[in-house]
Formats: C-alpha cells, sequence, structure tokens
C-alpha cells in the first residue's frame, strides 16, 4: 500500500502522524481514502477539483505536473509539499 508523507501543517489531522498508509491508483482516490481515514485533510489540500495551487505532490520522487490525475503505484511513496512563501527584501 502507498505511504503518505504528512507535511508538518497537516499532522493535526493524522493524530500526529507523519507518515500513514492508504490505498489508490490516483493521487485523487489516495486523497478520498486518507479522508476516510483523516477527516478534513481533503479540504486542506483540494479545492474545486483540484490541487489548492500552494500545494505540490510528489510520487516517487517526481514532482507531478498533473496533480490529482497521477497514478500511484502499490509500493509508491507519495509526498504532499505545501510552497513557501514570504520574505523580505
Amino acid at each position: 500500500m502507498p505511504v503518505v508523507f504528512i507535511p508538518a501543517l497537516l499532522r493535526p489531522l493524522t493524530g500526529g502522524a507523519s507518515q500513514v498508509e492508504a490505498a489508490g491508483e490516483t493521487v485523487r482516490a489516495l486523497i478520498d481514502n486518507l479522508e476516510a481515514q483523516y477527516p478534513g485533510l481533503r479540504e486542506r489540500l483540494v479545492d474545486q477539483g483540484r490541487l489548492r495551487p500552494n500545494v505540490s505532490v510528489a510520487v516517487d520522487g517526481e514532482v507531478s505536473p498533473i496533480g490529482l490525475l497521477e497514478s500511484v503505484g502499490p509500493e509508491s511513496e507519495v509526498h504532499f509539499v505545501h510552497a513557501i512563501s514570504g520574505g523580505s527584501r
């Protein structure tokens, strides 16, 4: 089953777990299954049927250009990465 690495900002939703397992053949299906286990997670990752603009997903070390449609294998590692903003001139 794919291993999903949970960013620090989302860990309160997973009881503090930094990685969890969830089934799914696509990132969309994976998020749906994560939502069943950890309510509220989908809302933090998806908006209007797409990954939020500040969220990227990497499957097996490759950042996906197709987001929710990206295939996930049974032994995949999936990372959700939040964009970092801010700073000063």
